[in-house]
């Protein structure tokens, strides 16, 4: 991590742990939004933006969804790390579908970080939003980025997509929170706890939430209806992520999501979505959830599992 801009150990998957061994989540430090002002400069190529983001990372698909069903991608360029998490954190290399280092001038995230803030301490973290004018991070909380992709440049794109209606706003807050902190996150908890409690606490969350959403689905398309909002991108890059990494290498294995019916249906039904499959990259996910040293000391990544929604990638 980085210490007044200099990068101080090797790069850990534990960022810290409670007292129980519960593995804690570092909070994002750049949280501005865009004004119309801004969207407008972005739209006229005045002010030029470029996302920052990662195929394996989840928090990083979410942006990259959102970008895609926006139509964005004319105006929002974006460079993708390596899968492979260095000693040094995220990198760029030669990897197939990442941005090379020819095309970025610099080998790591964490150099941006720097340029933004010569003092920054904390994880250089993906994605954030960079100003390519003005040389530093904009945001780097992807719960912001989708917000401001949905609400701040919808003077750009328009679109027919509302992620955040107003009628289902509080409903929203209250759902995201959930599958936050017993499922996005909750699989983390369970492969990064630190003793058997904090694992067995974890694992019971991200199940408990699974048989939640499972009932939840029943008879419907997505969790609010028949409208896609934000809660089903965020629930959707963990789904996408579990039979392929989290079961194994996280020991979430009391079931696979295609052991649910209604969730196996949801996934595929969101996969038949082009900016969800586009942006879906398994040979990511696998390299990068099992090149995790602590947990994956020998680094092989298993061949299967083979699944039927494979067939929209």
């Amino acid at each position: 991590m980085l210490v007044n801009g200099q990068w101080q150990k090797n790069w850990d998957p534990v960022q810290k742990s409670d007292e129980k061994g519960r593995f804690i989540r570092q909070t994002s430090s750049f949280r501005t939004r865009l004004s119309k002002h801004e969207a407008k400069a972005l739209a006229d190529g005045e002010k030029p933006l470029t996302l920052y983001a990662g195929l394996i990372c989840p928090w990083a698909t979410r942006t990259l969804i959102a970008r895609s069903l926006f139509g964005l991608e004319r105006y929002l360029p974006v460079k993708i790390v390596a899968p492979i998490i260095t000693d040094y954190g995220w990198q760029f290399t030669d990897y197939s579908d990442s941005t090379p280092r020819s095309e970025v001038q610099f080998d790591y995230a964490h150099q941006l970080y720097v340029k933004s803030d010569e003092k920054f301490t904390g994880r250089a973290t993906i994605p954030f939003l960079w100003d390519d004018t003005e040389q530093r991070i904009i945001n780097n909380e992807s719960a912001d980025i989708l917000q401001i992709f949905n609400d701040d440049l919808r003077v750009i794109h328009n679109s027919h997509y509302q992620l955040r209606p107003q009628q289902h706003l509080d409903e929203i807050g209250t759902l995201n929170k959930a599958i936050y902190e017993r499922l996005n996150n909750g699989v983390y908890q369970a492969g990064f706890a630190i003793t058997e409690e904090a694992y067995q606490e974890a694992y019971e969350h991200v199940f408990s939430m699974l048989d939640e959403l499972e009932n939840r689905l029943e008879g419907q398309r997505y969790l609010f209806g028949e409208n896609l909002s934000e809660t089903d991108i965020r629930l959707f890059v963990t789904l996408v992520r579990f039979d392929v990494a989290y079961y194994g290498i996280f020991k979430t294995n009391k079931k696979r999501i295609s052991d649910y019916c209604n969730l196996s249906r949801y996934l595929d039904s969101l996969l038949q979505i082009e900016a969800f499959a586009k942006n879906t990259n398994i040979k990511h996910i696998k390299a990068g959830y099992y090149s995790i040293k602590a947990l994956n000391p020998n680094q092989i990544a298993p061949k299967g599992p083979e699944l039927d929604w494979f067939k929209y990638l």
